[in-house]
């Protein structure tokens, strides 16, 4: 299937919007939900047995990527900012949150669970800056050092604010999120 063409238009996302998606060890779509489906433009048969990767928008930096694959298969959770490509090349960002699923016996990655809700426009406006650094290195290195290159750059950016990646994106989150600071 061939990659849509960014049309540089947002898709609106409602505030609450949450949405889901299950991949096997691989990253191939086992599951999605109707919301999930209906966000991406994309119809059940066409998302499932794709790779997840079928949503990458190239606006995405690919370190970032890098990380989150990494910290998944390394057994851990990650949150992360995305923006997503739809099929008519529209785009959405989200707030995404990932785990492993663990076999039960054998405690091996079996999959990986992705839940996303709708990113703020405040949060969006915060990461975009820094994800264009992020891309413009990338696209300044070779092919096999964009990743290490974006991850240097966004830890040199974190290490300026004397964050974690996690406390960065819980910074972000606890600053745009309009109900934080409900009872």
């Amino acid at each position: 299937m061939p990659r849509p063409t960014p049309t540089g238009v947002e898709i609106p996302l409602p505030e609450g919007t949450l949405f889901v998606s299950k991949t096997d060890a691989r990253g191939v779509i086992v599951y999605a939900d109707h919301t999930f489906i209906r966000v991406s433009g994309y119809s059940e048969e066409e998302l499932i047995s794709s790779a997840h990767s079928i949503v990458r928008h190239p606006d995405m930096p690919r370190s970032l990527f890098w990380y989150f694959w990494n910290q998944l298969q390394a057994g851990n959770e990650v949150f992360a900012y995305v923006v997503n490509l739809a099929k008519n090349g529209d785009h959405y960002w989200v707030l995404a949150h990932a785990t492993p699923d663990f076999h039960p016996v054998t405690n091996a990655i079996i999959g990986y669970h992705s839940c996303r809700r709708a990113a703020p426009q405040a949060a969006v406006n915060r990461v975009m800056p820094i994800y264009r650094q992020i891309i413009a290195e990338e696209k300044r290195a070779r092919p096999h050092d964009q990743c290490a290159t974006g991850m240097a750059v966004l830890e040199r950016i974190l290490a300026e604010r004397g964050l974690t990646y996690e406390q960065w994106i819980f910074a972000i989150h606890s600053d745009t999120n309009p109900h934080r600071h409900a009872a």
